[in-house]
Formats: structure tokens, C-alpha cells, sequence
């Protein structure tokens, strides 16, 4: 049997040996070589080439080496394979090297360049070998040239910056190590042309180093860079204490946002790209330290902690203004028959509320022509006589107060002469049958009829019981306080993903940072965008506080049985304040949130309690007026939760989708006309099947049979302006399509709250009401604290509506202690001018206080 299988395995063998012998070289040429020296020799399948190199490597010396080579023949079927053999690592790469790029494009290189990674030494000096082996399977000769050359700027040194070329086939990489007593650093580098698209990584000290387009985002931190790249690196994040800058050029440049180059329909047939050659400087320099960060955070608090401070002396001031009048009233009592009053013995005036009569005489709310008067809420008080109200352009008059219980006298007997016999508090609806008729008193608590009135008064539409009004009002605090929860737990969860994300994998394309001034904290790569935001938090709690003492003084006034808090002034509401507070708050969270990680999926985090803001605002304006017919807090809370679904909807879809662009246009016009005449007739128009019948009654009647104004012209102007407004938003978006859909949804809130606002004060100051001193400064300081804050804003340190390569291009470096950068100051000025938006909404209508509801006009 033996015998049998032994000719068998003498064949086997003899075909091995041939097969090796066919595929193996037959001659091996080593020789020595020296640095700095250009060999040029040829390779076939029969001969490998071996260079021996030695150079002395010490412990406290760093030195790069560098290995070129260039292959003269394009041989793309058989490339030369180069390998280089260290004491602890091997490197090898083919030459024409092929780099892959999108849908598998093959791009060619025929010159390389790859920097040697250098093993570490233990001992203070060691002679260290290393090898380059040629071969080929290409049966003609190929000629190369091969060069090995010291890097003489290995080692980069903090603050001095280091110019260098490299492309996608030459990469390069240098060393940094960290200086004693620094513990952060930032690496900058720049390079006057966009394009070609690079790549910067910082990667720990171990061999081998990746620094090819295909794997250098296999380790360490990196970024896409055009012009401008920065990237902080801490010394906790290295234990070497050291760790290599990595400069790669990519073979495209559509990550950077440019366009894709031609590329010809063969398959299988890479591209010589030429020579994608870059030059860019390097930039290591000493982060901010550990003072800075304190510095920064008792910068932030001691701003925010200043408005604490000063409302506390505005109340104690407040508090000893209130004690003297106090003191002024006993006098009054302890003498009422002088009628001296005051300090000084002369009658106290005041300038700037009127308390009892109407403001002026000829004045009608309704019409810019004040020829035609009305009677109703205009019949003049007890002791009145003697004050001539003039419209505006005459001369104010101030008007003599009653003093101690006489104010409140007068005030009972000014509502003693009012023809209205009896004022029902409950809201109560008439039968609307055409077989029923309204006898004379439906005509004072019907509200169909009292709501259609030409002309109004806050009496009018303050008519329900406070309490249901109380409670339907607090509904709004606690409505958004469980929104605030339920839509912020979430948020937390995915932004800490995200960072997560961010921290393991190194990628740091994922956020949009203004990487110059990005000071991390823990595993936060931002801290002081984050830090920023604590003033909407800060602010958001001392304006609940104000809101909260002022209704205790509120509910103090209603024990007492105060005429002035029960029957004068707006009506205090205090819930959709508690609200505004909140969602001020809220906003700093989210805002926060945003900050950890920003980019365009979660920019709607940022924006969405900004809706918010903006409508509980508006719907705050119009309370102060409308307190019986303001929208309840669940229909509110609706509509804001469809804002924020067309929010997402264009973050999703909107981004050049006509058809999206389209839809939202028309929903938009439709909205603001359906608000528009829900307003107009203070939502006595029913928005039911008979709506298009009625429309047209009513553009037949007052438009084509006869021609008449409208009845409510100020609040038609209002509509009117605000229907341009929107209109011309609506054509904004449907033709240029912006791609930050979630701003663009912005702005229509802010314009409209903007043209209300304006408005209401314009009407305010029409009415003949004033504006006090604290309104007055509230309104200034936050015009002008807006202005600064929004200069701030439009810096655009970062815009995720660009790739992230081109948004490094805005990055700027810190302007205000070396800790805060624009947008920071953003968040510092925006949040200060929010609170004090919502302190002029607190105090815009305090001239009123001791004015009877039913001389304060409706608008």
C-alpha cells in the first residue's frame, strides 16, 4: 500500500516546487542605505529589492522619518508593493496607490509619501533598524525612485506655527507633547483655499497611525476641514502625555460641500486625479485654565444675581412708598374737613391715571373720527366737573384726588350714576329664536349683544366670576409645567446620546460648535454655550417670583374689600404670567439642551418654547382687554402643539420640497384669515357649516349693494396690517424655501407679536392713557438691549445649513474673558431682554390701577 501511494507523493511535490518556483522571486537584492539619498532602480516578479536603514533613536528626543516614493511606468494591473519593516510595526502600500471614493470612484496616485511611526525606546540611546522591501508580480521591469528623509519639524512646539503640504497620497501627521503645567490645548489649522477637502485627526501615540482617507477616522477625534479647523484636546485624554496631529487630504471634496469631479463611465477605471495638492499651517496653542472657568461662571451669576439684587431694592422702595401713603391717608382721616394733603399742605395730584371720568370727552373707540361720540361708559363722575379732558395735541390736566375714604366714595358714587341699573356677573345667553324677543334687561347680559357693541369697555368683557376665571387662567401654568416635563426628559436623553456619540466615536462633524471658542467641561465639549443659557433660568424664576408677590398684594387688596382692586384697572389674571415665567425657564433648559450638540435635527429643541413665548404673549396682550373671551389654555396649548408638528414636519420634509412649501402656504393664509374674523367679531362668528353662506351675506351686503366702512375700524387696521404681514411671510417662504424652516416659523410668531405689541401701545396712548415711568424705562432698556442682543445674534459663529467643514469657516475666537464668544453674549443680552419684555407686559397698564373698568377702553 505503501509502495503504491509513494509515486504519488513524489508528483505532489514536484508540482509544489514548481508552483512556488513560478510564483516566488528567484533573486533577492539587499544593500544598505542612507537617508537623505535617491535610489532609482527596477522590480520584477524575479528580483525583490531590500533596503536596510539604521538610525539612533533617543529617549528624550523625537525624530519623524519619511519614506517617498515614485513609480515612473503605470503599471495599473501589477503596482509595486512596498513594505517597511520596524523593530515593533509594518507598514505597506502599493504603488499607483488606489484610494476609493463615493459609489465606490477609484482614484490613482503615483507618487507616496507615508511618515514612519516611531517605536519607543526605553533606553537613552538605541541604533534602530529598519527595512523597505520592493516587489512586484509584474513579469517586465518597473522602474522607481525611493527616498528616505528626517522630518525636521516632527515635534510641534505650543504657539509657533508650522506650514507644511501634503495630498491624499502624501499624508502627514507630527507630534505634540504637552508642556508641564498644561493641561489643555487647542490645535488650529488653516489654509487659504477651501478646496481640496482635508481632513484633521488627533490620535493618540501607537502604531501604526492612520492617515489615509479610508481609515483615518478609525481612532482619536476629527474633522473635515476647508479654511479653518480647530480641535481642543485635553492631557486626561493621553496618557503618553503626548499624541500626534494627523493632516490628510480626501480624494472628494462633496464633504466639504464641494462638487464631485468628472468621472468617466468605465468600470473599473480609476481616475488620475493630478496633483490635489494643500498647503496649511499649524497652530498649537495653550487653552483657557482653570481660573477661566471660574471666572466665567462668576461672571454669569453675578450679572444674573445683579437683577435679584436690584428687584429686592425696588420692593423695599416700593414698600416705603407704600407706607407713606399710608401715613398720608391717616393724616387725611385725622383732618378731611382741611383738605390739605401731603407734606407739603397742597392737594395731591395725579398725572398720569385718571380714576372715575374717561379720558376725553370726544374720544370713541372704534373710529380714527372722534365727531361722532358715544354716551356709553362716558357719564362723568361725582366732583368731576372741573377737569377739561382734551384729545391728543392739548395740554394734560391733571385731575385733584379724593382723599382717604373719599376716593372710595367717589369711586361708589361715579358708579352710582352710571345708567346701567344692574351689571350681571354671570355669562349668560339669550335665546336666539326668531319667535322670541329680548325684553330691555337682555340688553345689559346677553353677551351677543354686548361683545357687538361699536364701542367697548373692560367692564364689558369682564363680566365672568373671578374664580372661574381665576382657575381657568391657572390651567395654563400647570399645562405647561407638564409639557415642560414630558417634552424635556426626552430632550436630556438624546442630547447625552448624542455627546456620547460625539465622545466615543470622535466624530466631530456631528455638532456645530464654534470650535475656537469651545471650552469642554467633563464630557461636555462645550460647557460655556451651556453656562450662557442660565440666565433664561435665572430670569424665568425671579419674574415668577415678582409675579407671585404681586398676587399676594393682589389677594390682600381682595380681602380688604379694596374698591380700587375689586372695580378699577385690568383685571389681574396672573396665570399666563406664571406661564411666561416658565416657559422663559424652559427655553434656558432647551436652549442648553441644543448647546450640547447642535445641529439641524435638534435645533427644534431650541425653538419650540420660543413659540411658546411668543404666543403666550400674545395671548396675554389680549386678556388685558379681553379677559371674558380669551382662548382657554387647552385650545391655546393645541394650536401651539400644531405649530411645533409643522415645526418638525419642516425640519424633515421642507428642505426644497415645493409640494411641503405649498401646503404650509395655504394652511398659513387660512389660518390668519379664520383668526382674523374670529378676532374682528370677538369670537361671536361661529366657525361652522353656514361660514362661506355668511361670507357671502356679508360681502354682498357691505360690499356690492352698498359700499360701507367697517364697523370696527381700529381693529380692522389691525387685522389688516397683520393679514399683509402674514401674507407677504406666506409668498416669502413659498418662493425662496428657506432651508431653516424652524426659523423661518419663528419669525412669523415674532412679527406678529411685534405688530400687536406696537399696536396695543399705540391705541394705549390714543385712548389718552399713559405710560408710567417703570414702563416707560422697561420699554428703552429692552429696545435697546434687543438691538445689542441681536447684533450678537446674526454673528453666525456656526450654521448647520452648511456642511460642517464650511461652518467651521465662521468660527471665531472669544471676545469676552477668553471664556464667551458672540453667541454667548446672545444668551446673556436675549435673556435679559425677555425678562424685560415680560416686565413692560407686568407693568404697561399700572396708570390704570385706579381707573373704573368701565371707562377703560377695549382695542
Amino acid at each position: 500500500m505503501f509502495a503504491r501511494s509513494l509515486p504519488l507523493c513524489l508528483l505532489l511535490v514536484v508540482a509544489v516546487e514548481s508552483h512556488l518556483g513560478a510564483l516566488g522571486p528567484k533573486n533577492v537584492s539587499q544593500k544598505d542605505a542612507e537617508f537623505e539619498r535617491t535610489y532609482a532602480d527596477d522590480v520584477n516578479s524575479e528580483l525583490v529589492n531590500i533596503y536596510t536603514f539604521n538610525h539612533t533613536v533617543t529617549r528624550n528626543r523625537t525624530e519623524g522619518v519619511r519614506v517617498s516614493v515614485n513609480v515612473l511606468n503605470k503599471q495599473k494591473e501589477a503596482p509595486l508593493l512596498f513594505v517597511v519593516r520596524q523593530k515593533e510595526a509594518v507598514v505597506s502600500f502599493q504603488v499607483p496607490l488606489i484610494l476609493r471614493g463615493l459609489y465606490q470612484r477609484k482614484y490613482l496616485y503615483q507618487k507616496v509619501e507615508r511618515t514612519l511611526c516611531q517605536p519607543p525606546t526605553k533606553n537613552e540611546s538605541e541604533v534602530q533598524f529598519f527595512y523597505v522591501d520592493v516587489s512586484t508580480l509584474s513579469p517586465v521591469n518597473t522602474t522607481y525612485q525611493l527616498r528616505v528623509n528626517r522630518v525636521d519639524n516632527f515635534v510641534l512646539r505650543t504657539g509657533e506655527p508650522f506650514t507644511f503640504n501634503t495630498t491624499a497620497a502624501q499624508p502627514q501627521y507630527f507630534k505634540y507633547e504637552f508642556p508641564d503645567g498644561v493641561d489643555s490645548v487647542i490645535v488650529k489649522v488653516t489654509s487659504k483655499k477651501a478646496f481640496p477637502c482635508s481632513v484633521v485627526s488627533i490620535q493618540d501615540v501607537l502604531c501604526p497611525v492612520y492617515d489615509l482617507d479610508n481609515n483615518v477616522a478609525f481612532i482619536g477625534m476629527y474633522q473635515t476641514m476647508t479654511k479653518k479647523a480647530a480641535i481642543t484636546v485635553q492631557r486626561k485624554d493621553f496618557p503618553s502625555n503626548s499624541f500626534y496631529v494627523v493632516v490628510v487630504v480626501k480624494t472628494e471634496d462633496q464633504a466639504c460641500g464641494g462638487s464631485l469631479p468628472f468621472y468617466p463611465f468605465v468600470e473599473d477605471d480609476p481616475v488620475d486625479q493630478g496633483h490635489r495638492q494643500k498647503t496649511l499651517s499649524v497652530l498649537v496653542s495653550q487653552a483657557v485654565t482653570s481660573e477661566a472657568y471660574v471666572s466665567g461662571m462668576l461672571f454669569c451669576l453675578g450679572i444674573f444675581l445683579s437683577f435679584y439684587l436690584l428687584t429686592v431694592l425696588l420692593a423695599c422702595w416700593e414698600n416705603w412708598r407704600q407706607r407713606k401713603k399710608t401715613l398720608l391717608v391717616a393724616i387725611d382721616r385725622a383732618c378731611p374737613e382741611s383738605g390739605i394733603s401731603g407734606e407739603w399742605g397742597h392737594p395731591r395730584v395725579l398725572a398720569d391715571s385718571f380714576p372715575g371720568g374717561a379720558p376725553y370727552e370726544g374720544y370713541n373707540y372704534g373710529s380714527f373720527d372722534n365727531g361722532s361720540g358715544s354716551t356709553d361708559g362716558l357719564v362723568e363722575s361725582t366732583g368731576s366737573g372741573d377737569l377739561s379732558y382734551n384729545y391728543q395735541g392739548h395740554d394734560q390736566f391733571k385731575r385733584r384726588l379724593p382723599s382717604g375714604q373719599m376716593r372710595q366714595l367717589c369711586i361708589a358714587m361715579d358708579r352710582s350714576f352710571d345708567p346701567v341699573v344692574t351689571r350681571p356677573r354671570l355669562d349668560s345667553m339669550s335665546s336666539v329664536e326668531e319667535d322670541d324677543y329680548d325684553t330691555l334687561t337682555d340688553i345689559d347680559s346677553d353677551k351677543n349683544v354686548i361683545r357687538t357693541k361699536q364701542y367697548l369697555c373692560v367692564a364689558d368683557l369682564a363680566r365672568k366670576d373671578k374664580r372661574v376665571l381665576r382657575k381657568k387662567y391657572q390651567i395654563y401654568f400647570w399645562n405647561i409645567a407638564t409639557i415642560a416635563v414630558f417634552y424635556a426628559l426626552p430632550v436630556v436623553q438624546l442630547v447625552i446620546t448624542y455627546q456620547t456619540v460625539v465622545n466615543v466615536t470622535g466624530n466631530q462633524d456631528i455638532c456645530y460648535y464654534n470650535f475656537l471658542c469651545a471650552h469642554p467641561l467633563g464630557n461636555l465639549s462645550a460647557f460655556n454655550n451651556i453656562l450662557s443659557n442660565l440666565g433664561y433660568i435665572l430670569l424665568g424664576l425671579l419674574f415668577l417670583l415678582i409675579i407671585l408677590q404681586r398676587e399676594i398684594n393682589h389677594n390682600r387688596a381682595l380681602m380688604r374689600n379694596d374698591l380700587y382692586a375689586l372695580e378699577c384697572g385690568i383685571p389681574k389674571h396672573f396665570g399666563l404670567f406664571y406661564a411666561m415665567g416658565t416657559a422663559l425657564m424652559m427655553e434656558g433648559l432647551l436652549s442648553a439642551c441644543y448647546h450640547v450638540c447642535p445641529n439641524y435635527t435638534n435645533f427644534q429643541f431650541d425653538t419650540s418654547f420660543m413659540y411658546m413665548i411668543a404666543g403666550l404673549c400674545m395671548l396675554k396682550l389680549y386678556q388685558k382687554r379681553h379677559p371674558d373671551i380669551n382662548a382657554s389654555a387647552y385650545s391655546a396649548y393645541a394650536c401651539l402643539a400644531i405649530v411645533i408638528f409643522f415645526s418638525v414636519l419642516g425640519v424633515v420634509f421642507g428642505k426644497g420640497n415645493t409640494a411641503f412649501w405649498i401646503v404650509f402656504s395655504v394652511i398659513h393664509i387660512i389660518s390668519t384669515l379664520l383668526l382674523s374674523t374670529q378676532l374682528y367679531y370677538m369670537g361671536r362668528w361661529k366657525l361652522d357649516s353656514g361660514i362661506f353662506r355668511r361670507i357671502l351675506h356679508v360681502l354682498y351686503t357691505d360690499c356690492i349693494r352698498q359700499c360701507s366702512g367697517p364697523l370696527y375700524t381700529d381693529r380692522m387696521v389691525l387685522l389688516v396690517m397683520g393679514n399683509i404681514i402674514n401674507w407677504s411671510l406666506a409668498a416669502y417662504g413659498l418662493i425662496m424655501r428657506p432651508n431653516d424652516f424652524a426659523s423661518y416659523l419663528l419669525a412669523i410668531g415674532i412679527c406678529n407679536l411685534l405688530l400687536y405689541f406696537a399696536f396695543y401701545i399705540i391705541m394705549k396712548l390714543r385712548s389718552g392713557e399713559r405710560i408710567k415711568l417703570i414702563p416707560l424705562l422697561c420699554i428703552i432698556c429692552t429696545s435697546v438691549v434687543w438691538g445689542f442682543a441681536l447684533f450678537f445674534f446674526f454673528q453666525g459663529l456656526s450654521t448647520w445649513q452648511k456642511t460642517p467643514a464650511e461652518s467651521r469657516e465662521h468660527n471665531r475666537d472669544c471676545i469676552l474673558l477668553d471664556f464667551f464668544d458672540d453667541h454667548d453674549i446672545w444668551h446673556f443680552l436675549s435673556s435679559i431682554a425677555m425678562f424685560g419684555s415680560f416686565l413692560v407686559l407686568l407693568t404697561l397698564d399700572d396708570d390704570l390701577d385706579t381707573v373704573q373698568r368701565d371707562k377703560i377702553y377695549v382695542f
